[in-house]
């Protein structure tokens, strides 16, 4: 038997977002190049909406973090493809709340400048001798 879902969202804007997340899922699954974000700070949602918005769509398998300028947090929501972003930090701890209809956000993926930079990086380390390296006779 599966979990009963909660009440949906009972707000105009929050069922409207609900409608909106529901649109750009059907997108996605018909090209998987889409990618699309929705600003909930920007909207005129109260905090029981979007509280309502997050129970209604759950949590999914994946859970980030990032810390880069602040902690992000990524969590799929049960929904594949539905991610549910939230960026902050000592001074705003919900600065920005997004939800994001895509395969992957992009902002997960390893940039191709800082692998790049990672690959020289690994490189020059493996190279270095380790200090054992450098004290053994042979």
């Amino acid at each position: 038997m599966e979990p009963l879902k909660p009440a949906p969202p009972s707000g105009p804007a929050a069922l409207a977002v609900l409608r909106e997340v529901a649109r750009l899922l059907d997108g996605l699954a018909a090209d998987p190049a889409s990618d699309h974000t929705i600003d909930l700070r920007s909207l005129p949602l109260a905090d029981a909406d979007r509280a309502a918005l997050h129970a209604w769509l759950g949590q999914g398998e994946v859970d980030a973090m990032l810390q880069a300028a602040g902690t992000t947090r990524v969590q799929e929501t049960a929904y594949a493809g539905v991610w549910w972003v939230r960026h902050g930090d000592e001074h705003a701890p919900d600065a920005l709340e997004q939800i994001v209809v895509a395969r992957v956000p992009a902002l997960l993926p390893a940039h191709p400048q800082d692998i790049v930079a990672s690959a020289r990086r690994l490189a020059d380390d493996v190279a270095a001798p380790t200090p054992t390296e450098e004290n053994c006779d042979g």
